[in-house]
């Protein structure tokens, strides 16, 4: 069993065009709905490829009772908590080139008792022993230091946190150490620790620095180049050959859910991390592939990759 928190959730509206004209009237080819937000996406791809998952979620209004319809239609199970502020929707513009563009809805802020009561959830339903309880997405207004509280909820309950996140949330709760697998991407990482990152050797120190203060390993999705996944003994990068996009939405969440969907050694986790990633984003919106379209045998895994090498030439 794998629980995900989503504290800022969203119905994800993707709309299909032949091109984007900016300041013009566009229509849409095509038109996808699905629940979104972070962790919502990695237990739908757990959902879909038959690994039990768990959904926690606050929500509310007329798009958070879709949002809720939306996984039970696909069999995600949820525990949701009921919110006074309307659930997000996003939108996703998809053009004939695999062009992503987003806009997302800041989200409903949650009150004191709103962020006592989502944690409560998650306690108790940590008392059922999963093996990862998933942080991911953004954190709405009223709830800055969530994570950190979950964090701390983890650790007595003896459970791995995965932590998906940026800015100041993935600053803090790194920091807090603890933390069983984050998985920034390259951007991510490079403002927090506050530099640029060109090279592996330079994504490799970053990770360093949070394996230092903490972290066990660190997973970093770098979109069409792969990925890199760094701990405390090696360094592995795992890519296949280019594809053309249908849309890029969620794929590095389902990238995530490759990688805690089995036990293992570091190596195998990343491959499988990279296959699932690579199989969502031929997939349109923010759908999740099913087993038959993720293939292990097309992903390349590299031990210990020459530190100099440009991250744009993997």
């Amino acid at each position: 069993m794998i629980i995900t928190v989503t504290p800022n959730p969203s119905l994800d509206r993707a709309f299909d065009l032949a091109s984007l004209e900016v300041g013009e009237v566009n229509r849409a080819i095509g038109v996808h709905v699905h629940a979104g937000g972070k962790g919502i996406n990695v237990s739908r791809a757990l959902s879909r490829q038959g690994i039990a998952t768990l959904a926690v979620l606050p929500v509310g209004g007329p798009d958070g009772a879709q949002l809720l319809d939306e996984l039970a239609a696909q069999e995600v199970p949820t525990h949701a908590v009921p919110i006074s502020g309307a659930t997000r929707s996003n939108v996703t513009l998809v053009d004939g080139a695999g062009v992503t563009t987003k806009v997302n809805a800041p989200g409903p802020g949650l009150t004191p008792h709103e962020v006592d009561a989502l944690l409560e959830a998650i306690d108790a339903e940590l008392v059922r022993g999963p093996r990862w309880v998933v942080a991911a997405g953004s954190l709405p207004e009223g709830a800055p230091d969530l994570f950190a509280r979950l964090l701390e909820v983890a650790r007595r309950r003896g459970v791995r946190l995965a932590l998906d996140t940026s800015g100041a949330p993935l600053r803090d709760a790194t920091r807090a150490g603890g933390i069983g697998v984050a998985k920034p991407n390259d951007e991510e990482l490079s403002e927090l620790v506050g530099s640029r990152l060109e090279t592996v050797g330079e994504v490799r120190d970053a990770a360093h620095e949070l394996i230092a203060a903490g972290t066990a390993s660190v997973l970093v999705s770098l979109g069409v180049h792969g990925a890199l996944l760094v701990e405390k003994g090696g360094c592995w990068w795992a890519g296949a050959p280019a594809l053309v996009p249908l849309s890029t939405v969620g794929a590095g969440d389902v990238t995530l859910a490759g990688y805690l969907a089995v036990e293992g050694p570091g190596p195998d986790r990343l491959r499988r991390a990279v296959a699932w990633g690579r199989a969502a984003v031929l997939l349109p919106g923010s759908d999740v592939p099913h087993p038959s379209q993720t293939e292990l045998a097309a992903v390349t895994v590299v031990d210990s990759p020459d530190p100099h090498t440009p991250l744009k030439e993997l």
